[in-house]
């Protein structure tokens, strides 16, 4: 295949369990942008998390965070587009959920990323490594100054109730007007309907003038799977989830296993 763009999710899929890019990976990076082609992390992370590891993979260009609510060049700020969850949308669906599963708590993430409103509940249930910042930086708001400001990504988690089963009372409810997915974190992601990892890639793709067919794609998570389908050849990790491995091309190795580097190992050798 013709290749001009990699995009990757960074937890599970390009980061080992640690959160470190092995040298492996990191020479695989490097030989593909050497080549012309663009590497893009593509993360439900805000760039705040994403700078954590930026140094260590070499990400400095563009980068699509909230599960592809926020293009954002990661080397001069700019911001190539943000979509917003609405706060009557967001409102309706707090509501709704407070009912069907009470003890359910709510964040907003805003302002490019960087802006997070959270119930002072889903604060104390927070840690440090669910959103990549310090608990103590999330704010303690009344619900209704949660839902009261448009988000690139509305969160909602509870106690006792597992993400998955969280997600299908999300689903249940009858509700329009959001896309709701998890990550294999300890919450439920929820962003403007119809958009997902790959509506962000298609943006991003648009701007840079790649095609389609000429996207590599790697993932692990359901919040993946819309991507892996989209792209030109999708790549589910080794031990993905059935949603992610239901809608790759192909299946490598673990994270643990290298298994980015060894796809575009493969992938730039053919090229050769």
């Amino acid at each position: 295949m013709p290749l001009r763009l990699i995009a990757s999710d960074l937890d599970g899929t390009l980061l080992r369990n640690d959160l470190s890019v092995s040298p492996r990976t990191r020479w695989a990076l490097d030989a593909a942008r050497a080549a012309g082609i663009h590497v893009v992390p593509v993360t439900a992370r805000q760039p705040i998390g994403v700078r954590r590891i930026a140094e260590g993979a070499g990400f400095g260009g563009w980068a699509l965070c909230s599960n592809g609510a926020l293009g954002i060049h990661l080397g001069t700020g700019e911001v190539l587009f943000e979509r917003h969850l609405a706060p009557e949308v967001q409102r309706s669906l707090a509501e709704a959920m407070r009912e069907a599963v009470p003890g359910t708590v709510f964040a907003s993430i805003r302002k490019a990323g960087e802006g997070f409103y959270a119930q002072g509940d889903y604060a104390d249930l927070a840690a440090e490594t669910d959103h990549k910042r310090d608990p103590a930086t999330m704010g303690r708001y009344a619900l209704e100054e949660v839902v009261s400001g448009p988000s690139l990504k509305f969160v909602l988690r509870h106690p006792h109730v597992s993400p998955p089963e969280l997600l299908a009372a999300v689903r249940g409810l009858g509700l329009g007007g959001f896309h709701a997915t998890h990550s294999g974190a300890a919450f439920v992601e929820v962003a403007a309907e119809g958009l997902t990892k790959a509506a962000g890639l298609a943006l991003l793709c648009g701007k840079l003038g790649v095609a389609q067919a000429d996207t590599l794609a790697f993932g692990d998570a359901p919040n993946d799977a819309e991507m892996l389908a989209w792209a030109g050849r999708g790549v589910a990790m080794g031990g993905a989830h059935p949603e992610a491995r239901a809608a790759a091309d192909e299946v490598t190795l673990s994270n643990e296993e290298d298994g980015v580097a060894v796809v575009v190992e493969r992938v730039l050798a053919e090229l050769a």
